[in-house]
């Protein structure tokens, strides 16, 4: 009993001597707020006495206290996140009953102007019935599309709100991105808005297939999270200023795996104009309907009646026909005949063996101009001169 009064007496003096401690805690607070207090003085006088360490606490977390790197991080986002939307999409698709069920998909875009034009992915809209586009104040409006263009995978919508809401992004110059440069993305992933990630510039003039299985190029590939939702955003520099658009993610899962690439900002410079007065991108085009790749190269399958290469004289495969009398009873024969295609090897000089690589040519034309087509026909290399038509 006695040695049980002793830990108990030895207990609560061991207790006291810690509350001790805990009230002495106070005093790790800075120096400046460490002055003694009397329970006779005043609320007032307290909250004086403690007046600057909170001030001094509060700035522990203010903008004294970020790195350097760390304030260009906070003024990129603070300068354009407010121009970056959250576009949400329904799309009617018929079940096995042909019922219409209501398809949902969401995605990002930024604002192009103060008249309302929004940029983002032509994959985030594409066979959408509804279109709908919340802006940074949670003010939504109905989008109507104003232009596409699947080959690089952009497209504008047009929305009715106040200019006053809307800040637009302020464009950059692609061709002077670097590897190891730094990169900022904006999107809403998986609906979280305007959710900023950080990455580098991992390579340049990469290609890409876009949705219409057309070649992109020129492509960003930066190492930024992306994931679903992220498509449509814009990749800035530090200065916060558009580089690319976030297009697509190399993954296995479909999550982010660090990979991600962006549409450079100098290819919707070019396309966005042509989009808003023509409602598409005007390219030229050698009225070639079909190509045909054989061993010996990339040939012609079929023109297009009355168009540019047929015009110019290029051939395709023709279709032969002969009459066959077999014992009274007479039927033509139909054959294609494949020696008759020209199989092109230049265009202005510059050597093509796919279609990827006319394409690569007929981007940097216009329609009305003349090219000169190499081509070998039954063994015979000619230059055919082509006036380009207008792409249908």
């Amino acid at each position: 009993m006695k040695w049980a009064a002793f830990a108990c007496g030895l207990s609560a003096c061991v207790g006291a001597f810690l509350g001790i401690l805990a009230v002495s805690n106070i005093s790790l607070l800075p120096q400046s707020s460490a002055q003694p207090f009397s329970e006779q003085e005043s609320t007032t006088q307290v909250r004086e006495q403690f007046r600057e360490p909170l001030e001094e606490t509060k700035n522990l977390i203010g903008e004294e206290f970020l790195s350097p790197e760390e304030r260009i991080n906070v003024a990129v986002y603070d300068k354009v996140n407010q121009s970056v939307v959250n576009i949400s999409t329904i799309a009617n698709r018929s079940d096995f009953f042909f019922r219409l069920e209501p398809e949902e998909g969401s995605g990002s875009g930024w604002v192009y102007d103060r008249l309302g034009h929004i940029v983002t992915n032509y994959h985030v809209i594409a066979g959408s019935d509804v279109i709908e586009v919340t802006l940074f104040d949670g003010s939504s409006q109905v989008a109507k599309v104003v232009g596409a263009d699947p080959q690089n995978d952009i497209a504008v919508l047009k929305i009715d709100a106040d200019a006053n809401k809307l800040s637009p992004v302020d464009l950059g110059d692609s061709s002077r991105l670097r590897v190891g440069q730094k990169v900022f993305a904006i999107g809403n992933p998986f609906g979280l808005e305007r959710t900023m990630t950080v990455g580098i510039v991992s390579s340049l003039n990469r290609t890409l297939r876009s949705k219409n299985r057309r070649l992109m190029k020129s492509i960003i590939q930066l190492d930024a999270a992306l994931n679903q939702g992220n498509s449509g955003g814009p990749l800035l520099n530090s200065r916060g200023n558009l580089v690319g658009m976030n297009t697509a993610i190399a993954s296995v899962s479909g999550g982010n795996s660090g990979v991600g690439f962006a549409v450079p900002v100098n290819t919707i410079q070019r396309v966005v104009p042509q989009l808003l007065q023509f409602g598409k991108v005007q390219r030229a085009s050698l009225g070639i309907d079909m190509y045909w790749r054989s061993r010996e190269g990339l040939r012609i399958a079929r023109v297009v009646p009355g168009g540019a290469a047929e015009k110019a004289g290029l051939q395709g495969i023709s279709l032969e026909r002969r009459v066959i009398n077999d014992r009274g009873i007479r039927y033509v024969q139909e054959s294609l005949n494949r020696e008759t295609a020209d199989r092109i090897v230049a265009i202005d000089n510059k050597s093509v063996s796919d279609t990827d690589d006319v394409q690569s040519v007929l981007d940097r034309l216009k329609p009305g101009q003349t090219v000169n087509v190499s081509v070998v026909r039954q063994g015979r290399q000619l230059k055919v001169p082509v006036v380009l038509d207008l792409e249908r």
